[in-house]
Formats: structure tokens, sequence, C-alpha cells
């Protein structure tokens, strides 16, 4: 027999559905499964079933006593939040895969590594501190704009560095129509016309940092992020994958903790 298609009231799509529990987005990002958005996708694309019934909606909750499959597998039970710091090397894109063949930080991860997804990405030429997670939620509240998680960089550029310049940006600035908040920038190192600067920004849109460097008349020759929020890139090689103990974990984001263990977790 095929799986029923569900279609929800749409009373039921705020607040309110057949089961009690928590979002099947949520669970299944908590299951490692993909992210909040990537699970809505897959039950619009009808590849999400509860208890055999096909989802059309993303409002709906479950609890551990639901069957859930995705493309008709089983998810495996969310397991015990994990976080490993990973040095991305430039030239490689942070995705699981590529349309166009590029290689990807999935393809060079350790065969014995869990299913995990990244805290945000660092674009192609970028390198530095990569966190990767098996729980998708962790990823979410990671890069969450109002939790403020200040990313620091190390820069190479070249050009004349213009400290009172490198100050207009302090309070924020708009670029080409879109607003960067409050940067951070100080010099480390001059030599001749390259510069290395460490800069410090808060909301990590896309190319922020590579963006404010060009407005700012200096060119990238190397960008290198070397911490997010409590967790640094410290001495770990290009290519080197460590995780962190769950001890410092659990003190680095003991807001995140405690806020799952008020709110309720399906396991």
């Amino acid at each position: 027999m095929g799986q029923e298609r569900r279609g929800l009231d749409p009373n039921e799509a705020e607040g309110t559905s057949s089961f009690d529990g928590e979002r099947i987005a949520k669970v299944l990002a908590r299951a490692g499964v993909c992210s909040r958005r990537e699970a809505e996708r897959m039950i619009a694309y009808g590849r999400v079933a509860v208890d055999g019934t096909v989802l059309t909606s993303p409002a709906i909750n479950v609890t551990r006593k639901n069957v859930i499959t995705v493309d008709g597998r089983p998810i495996a039970p969310a397991e015990q939040t994990r976080v490993w710091r990973y040095h991305k090397a430039p030239g490689t894109i942070t995705a699981a895969r590529d349309p166009q063949g590029r290689p990807t930080v999935f393809d060079r991860l350790p065969e014995d590594m869990p299913r995990v997804v990244s805290v945000g990405r660092l674009d192609f030429n970028t390198e530095g501190l990569l966190l990767l997670t098996n729980d998708g939620e962790l990823a979410r509240y990671l890069e969450l704009p109002r939790n403020a998680w200040t990313r620091r960089y190390r820069v190479k550029v070249n050009g004349r560095v213009d400290r009172k310049k490198l100050t207009s940006v302090a309070s924020g600035t708009t670029i080409d129509g879109v607003r960067y908040g409050p940067v951070r920038i100080e010099v480390e190192s001059d030599e001749g016309e390259n510069h290395w600067l460490s800069v410090t920004v808060r909301e990590g849109k896309n190319r922020e940092v590579r963006n404010i460097m060009t407005h700012l008349g200096l060119k990238v020759a190397r960008l290198v992020r070397v911490e997010y929020g409590p967790f640094s890139l410290g001495a770990l090689p290009r290519g080197g994958i460590e995780e962190v103990p769950q001890k410092m974990l659990k003190k680095a984001l003991r807001e995140f903790f405690e806020g799952e263990r008020n709110g309720g977790r399906v396991r």
C-alpha cells in the first residue's frame, strides 16, 4: 500500500496540530537529518512521513512515540549533541555537494564521522574555523542573528591602510544597499603594502569581510576565520578536525542546553 498524503486544516497552521510534542522540522534537525529550512523543503516535496502518512506541511508536532521516515527510511533517534572544530582549507565549498564538481569540506572528513551539518558557511577561497555538529538545532541557534555570536578573522590585505578610515565602519556601514553591523578592525602587522588585520563582526553576512575590505580600498590576499563565538581555531592544521569535549561544550553553550532542558527535548 502507498503512503497517504496528509494536508492540514488551515486552522492548524499556527500553533496547533493533531500531535503533541515538537515541530517536525525541529525534530529532524535534532536528529541531524538536515537543517529546519531544509526539512521544510523535504516536506514540501513529500519526502517525510509520520506513522505512514506523508506530510504536506511542516505545521505538525511529533513525539517520540511517532515513527518518522524520510524517503521511506526511519530516522535515527537524536544522539547526544556533539561539535567539532574543523580547519577548512581554501579551495573547498561548504556544501554537501556542488553542481560544478568542486571539492567540498564533507568530501574530506574522516570516514568514521557521523552525519553532520555546518554552522554557517565559509566561501570557496576563505579558510579557517568551521564548526560542524550532529545537531541541526544547535547549528540554527549559533547562526541566529539575534544571538550575535562574534566571528573574528585574520585578513591579509594589500593597499594603503588608513587607520582612521578603518574606524569608519565601527558603528556599521551600508555598502551597495546592504547594511552591515558594527565592525572592529585592528592592525596586527605591516609589511610594506601587505598588512595583517584582525576583523571582528557579529552578523556573518555573505562575503561580509571581503565586501568591507573592498569598501575600504583594500584587496584581500588571504582570509582566515580564527574564532566563532566561544570556539577558536587554535593550532588546528589545515584539514584538521577535533571534537569539542562535552564539558567544554556545555560550559560554552550553557544557555542553549539549559533552554533545551526547560523547553523539553524529543529523543
